[in-house]
């Protein structure tokens, strides 16, 4: 992946992170939506099909969501 794509992608991420946070604290949506959205994400890309080098990255993604899912990243958690 370039430089110019890692920085999309990051930049992606943190937008996406703030949202959740955003729509997490002003109550439109509760902590057990937003993991919801996190899983559903994440099963997309479990479920992927493809090469062997297309379900491989979409594997990484998965497991990068599931590992925010587990760290709480994306939830300010009481």
């Amino acid at each position: 992946m370039s430089t110019a794509n890692e920085h999309a992608g990051q930049a992606a991420l943190s937008i996406c992170e703030a949202l959740l946070l955003a729509l997490n604290d002003s109550g439109l949506l509760p902590e057990h939506e937003i993991v919801g959205v996190l899983r559903d994400a994440a099963a997309t890309h479990e479920n992927a099909i493809g090469s062997e080098a297309e379900t491989e990255k979409h594997r990484a993604v998965a497991d990068l969501i599931n590992t925010i899912i587990a760290g709480g990243n994306s939830v300010r958690r009481s």
